[in-house]
């Protein structure tokens, strides 16, 4: 009998991030993002919270050494063809998480600087971003801020005029800290379309244009960051997974939902509920 050769292993994503008990945003948004771009993923938990759909209430972070040793079980155990960066929790959790990635530098690394939910709940602390700054930016290879969360990460305390900086300014300065990428999103702007513009050392790298969809959604900035580590994971250039990535969130919040009282929730698993399987996206 002919033996049939076991299928090839997916892409495997390593996430770091809180847990969302909604599913919309979260660790449990980069388990289903990551699964629905075809890699297989692994998660590290970096905190509890208690959230429903219209906003944040508490976080719980993880004892820094629980998460180190959920990591390092992992990456004694399995390749990882990328990282991806939530929320964190604590300065301990962003000392050790920058630690174990310093071991993988050659390993992509994308960072969703979670500073606020979407209602506007402070989620990380000025020493959390300047630990951030200091010890994650120089290993990142895509940062994927919205507007607020730029000016935040630009201002160094000493520019009264950082909340007006113009945004190309506010992407110039976050790269000298040492990402490599910066995948800036519109989706705080007052514009008609939603303008995402990616940039690295030499300017704009690309720009892309999208419909602004009506509501809130919860989870929007996940599943980008997600979907731009799976992307990575799968061999594609930074311009071509900023581009394909930003084709699938802004599908899946088209397809989004409204399971509670608070903002939609984007469908990961449009494909599969709709029948859509657009190799575009």
């Amino acid at each position: 009998m002919k033996q049939i050769p076991p299928p090839p292993t997916p892409p495997i994503v390593l996430t770091f991030a809180a847990s969302d008990p909604t599913g919309g945003a979260g660790i449990q948004a980069d388990l289903m993002t990551l699964s629905a771009m075809g890699c297989h993923a692994l998660s590290v938990v970096t905190a509890l919270t208690v959230q429903d759909t219209g906003g944040v209430d508490s976080v719980l972070a993880v004892d820094s050494e629980w998460v180190e040793n959920q990591a390092r079980a992992l990456l004694e155990d399995m390749p990882v063809a990328a990282f991806k960066i939530g929320l964190m929790g604590s300065v301990e959790n962003i000392a050790a998480i920058a630690e174990i990635l310093s071991d993988y530098p050659d390993v992509p690394l994308v960072l969703d600087p979670v500073l606020a939910s979407g209602r506007g709940d402070e989620l990380a602390s000025e020493d959390m971003i300047s630990a951030l700054r200091e010890l994650l930016l120089p290993q990142t290879t895509v940062l994927t801020p919205n507007t607020l969360e730029a000016r935040r990460l630009a201002d160094d305390g000493e520019d009264e005029s950082a909340e007006t900086l113009p945004l190309i300014e506010c992407a110039r300065r976050i790269l000298t800290f040492g990402c490599e990428y910066v995948l800036l999103t519109g989706t705080h702007d007052n514009t008609a379309q939603v303008v995402n513009t990616l940039y690295n050392e030499s300017g704009v790298v690309r720009s892309d244009s999208w419909e602004r969809l009506p509501g809130n959604y919860h989870g929007s900035g996940c599943t980008l960051a997600s979907a731009v580590a799976a992307c990575l994971a799968n061999g594609l250039s930074v311009a071509d997974a900023a581009r394909k990535a930003q084709g699938y969130t802004w599908q899946a919040l088209a397809a989004g939902f409204r399971p509670g009282m608070g903002q939609f929730v984007p469908d990961r698993f449009f494909r599969a509920r709709h029948g859509r399987a657009d190799e575009n996206a």
